[in-house]
Formats: structure tokens, sequence, C-alpha cells
């Protein structure tokens, strides 16, 4: 019986082995049609006019007529209505650095900002639960997005509060 199954393996391996032929010569002759093809289209291809890029030459203008915005108007400000635990009391715009739920994280960066000279006070909004840490206040919008982005370089987070009282 390992005779018999022996041999038909070997008959079956042979007869698959030969049975393929071996396909180059058809991807040669498809090669050589394309590239025929390729060769007789060629002269119609030169024929027709090469793209041309058109470059707008640059126009400078002089420092004199350069307009400087003021983009106060376009500082987002959020509105909340705060009531004030430690501080002075606030105006109508302040800078906001930091905000925690816990009251001790609060009073940390406070007093931080006391050390270095900042009228820093405490807000909670009561709405949220959340105690804001005011760097400065200010009455006008303007000189509180100054401010605003000169402690963004310490605190990146800093943000304008309108107080909605």
């Amino acid at each position: 019986m390992k005779k018999y199954m022996v041999l038909c393996a070997g008959l079956f391996a042979s007869v698959a082995f030969t049975g393929c032929k071996s396909s180059e010569s058809a991807y040669k002759k498809a090669y050589e049609k394309a590239k025929a093809q390729e060769t007789a289209q060629q002269p119609i291809d030169q024929t027709q006019p090469e793209e041309v890029n058109v470059v707008t030459p640059i126009v400078e203008k002089p420092a004199t007529e350069t307009k400087v915005v003021d983009n106060t108007d376009n500082v987002q400000v959020r509105q909340e209505r705060v009531s004030v635990i430690s501080g002075s009391g606030l105006k109508s715009f302040s800078v906001v650095v930091g905000s925690f739920s816990v009251i001790a994280n609060a009073e940390g960066l406070y007093q931080r900002l006391k050390d270095a000279g900042y009228d820093a006070q405490i807000a909670k909004n009561d709405e949220r639960n959340m105690y804001r840490v005011i760097a400065a206040t200010f009455d006008s919008k303007s000189d509180a997005a100054a401010s605003r982005n000169e402690f963004r370089a310490k605190y990146p987070d800093a943000w304008l509060l309108f107080n909605g009282q």
C-alpha cells in the first residue's frame, strides 16, 4: 500500500511540474508590443506645446503703508458670576491663570503670585464649584488682553474673565 502511495505522489508531482509552462515568453511579447506602441506615439507627443509657469512678481509696500490692527475685539472672554474669596475686589475684566476644584491648590498659586508682587485674588464660581486664581483685574478689555498675553509666557492657559454681576 505504501508503494502505491509513493508512486501516486511521484506521478502527481511529475504531472504538476511538467504541466506548468514558462510564461516568460508571453510577458516578453507583451512588453515588446507596449514598447512599440510607445515609440509610435512619441513623435505625436513631442508636437504638443510645453507648459510654461508664469510667476507674478511680488510688489512690496513701504513700511509707512502697513496698518497695525488692534485685535482686542477678537479676544475670547468667558463670562461667569464669581464671588471674591481673597483679594481687594474685581473689576470688569480679569486675567485668570489657574482654576482649581480644591481651595488649597488655589491658595498655593495665589500665594506664589502675591510673593511675586502681583495683586492676586481668588474668586469662586458657585455654579461650577471652581476656584479661579486671578493675577490681575482691569476696567478695559484691551488692557486685560495685553496683560493676559504677558502672563501666557509663564501661564500658557491664562484666559480672560468678564465679571457678569
